[in-house]
């Protein structure tokens, strides 16, 4: 049992590193999982609001969870430009609800709204400015380095998996300072790494997908 365990931390730390500090070159690969595992968790968040029920503590939590985490999925595969877009959301999404548990708000609706808002601005900056590369990258890193804390902080079993599919910044940034910091020189680092790293590969989408 202990190896096991051993095996599946190192497994867990070993993609978040990679999805960290190069998710921008698996970005791809990488949209319709991500696009999936955003929308199950934007879906049953937004239940547990509206219900005022925990994460994931009903049936209907689940099913919303899976129907927008399916449909993020499909769409993210079949248009490119929306899985970009959907990447800048996640990532405005998870800042703005991780903020807001920084400055020690519960989960609530006025923490949904402040990360759905500023979830709309990152997608509209980013395809009224262009910045698709660096929203990839923004994300990448951060999802990667929220993946990495949660792991150490709770291992790689379900309580960690709840965390990461609630909002892993926020549950990186919610526990103590140590770990914020970890967290932010994982993401700093993540997308200082990807910057330099990719700058001559192109953006490109899946062949024969719009």
């Amino acid at each position: 049992m202990a190896f096991e365990y051993l095996c599946t931390t190192l497994i867990a730390l070993f993609v978040g590193a990679a999805i960290c500090f190069g998710g921008y070159r698996w970005f791809l690969i990488l949209l319709p999982v991500w696009g999936f595992f955003f929308g199950f968790g934007l879906g049953a968040q937004s239940i547990q609001i509206l219900l005022g029920v925990g994460f994931l503590a009903t049936v209907s939590g689940w099913l919303v969870g899976f129907i927008v985490g399916l449909l993020f999925a499909v769409l993210s595969y079949l248009f490119y430009m929306f899985g970009v877009l959907m990447l800048a959301g996640s990532l405005g999404y998870a800042l703005g609800v991780g903020f807001m548990g920084l400055l020690g708000f519960d989960p609530g609706i006025i923490t949904w709204l402040v990360g759905i808002v500023i979830a709309a601005i990152l997608v509209v900056a980013t395809f009224y400015f262009d910045l698709a590369r660096y929203a990839i990258v923004g994300a990448t890193a951060v999802g990667g380095a929220g993946l990495i804390v949660i792991t150490f902080m709770y291992g790689p079993g379900g309580v960690a998996l709840a965390r990461l599919l609630e909002n892993p910044v926020r549950a990186a940034l919610n526990d103590s300072f140590w770990w914020t910091l970890l967290f932010l020189i994982l993401a700093i680092g993540g997308i200082v790494v990807q910057v330099i790293t990719t700058r001559r590969i192109p953006l490109e989408p899946y062949p024969d997908r719009v």
